[in-house]
């Protein structure tokens, strides 16, 4: 099979793969924390948007400006009161991040497919295709047995598949969709990917997809991708 990435792909975010990410996750009226770990001397960036134009252009500017590993969002909308926190910019050395009781309802459930190989450095393009051809495969099997329609998205170092949910923020969700993770786990697992099982909780960060992922040194066998939204159901 031909790889669906290749080593020439761009080392800088993409604006319009950025706005698409935010228009497919996201519905107005929602607050998304934005959240960079590991920023060196500028410790976590971290910041709180209900503008989806500032949301997009601070996220273009801080892959720029540090250059991170990843630059995460929340999934599932936050209570409006932490734009207070830092309202519609980014701040440096952020001491106070989103919790799961800050979680407003959960909307959606994520199953992030990653490729195995050691810690801290980016999948060669045969492990990034594996990842990717998993998750098509899941995402076949699960709309015929009756799971409808879901996104599929490409983390940068593997793949993501999102289904729509409308669950509260609750014990009895949590233990629902742990639940789901762990089942699918079981049955999509392998030692050549991994279904994520830690993703079950509700004020889970994601790849804010149209920045780049750079774990690691990029090196010709293991180079730095551009996260994005690759499937969209009509009726998202």
């Amino acid at each position: 099979m031909t790889p669906t990435t290749k080593t020439s792909l761009p080392v800088h975010c993409n604006i319009a793969e950025i706005h698409r990410g935010i228009d497919t996750l996201f519905v107005a009226g929602d607050v998304i924390e934005v959240r960079i770990p590991k920023c060196g001397q500028y410790g976590t960036v971290s910041g709180y948007f209900d503008n989806f134009d500032s949301l997009a252009s601070a996220l273009a500017r801080a892959d720029e400006r540090y250059r991170p590993q990843g630059i995460y969002y929340t999934i599932n909308p936050v209570l409006p009161a932490l734009l207070a926190r830092a309202c519609n910019r980014l701040r440096e050395r952020a001491d106070l991040s989103t919790s799961d009781a800050d979680i407003l309802r959960r909307r959606w459930l994520p199953i992030d497919l990653d490729p195995v190989r050691p810690a801290g450095i980016s999948s060669t393009d045969e492990e990034h295709e594996a990842a990717l051809t998993r998750a098509r495969d899941l995402r076949s099997e699960l709309a015929a047995e009756g799971w409808g329609p879901s996104i599929l998205a490409d983390s940068g170092n593997g793949a993501h598949v999102l289904f729509r949910i409308d669950y509260a923020n609750d014990a009895e969700a949590l233990r629902v969709v742990a639940s789901v993770l762990g089942k699918l786990s079981d049955r999509y697992s392998d030692d050549r990917v991994k279904v994520d099982v830690t993703s079950a909780n509700a004020a889970r960060i994601w790849k804010a997809y149209g920045t780049m992922a750079r774990k690691g040194d990029p090196i010709p066998v293991r180079p730095h991708r551009l996260s994005r939204v690759l499937e969209v159901p009509c009726n998202q």
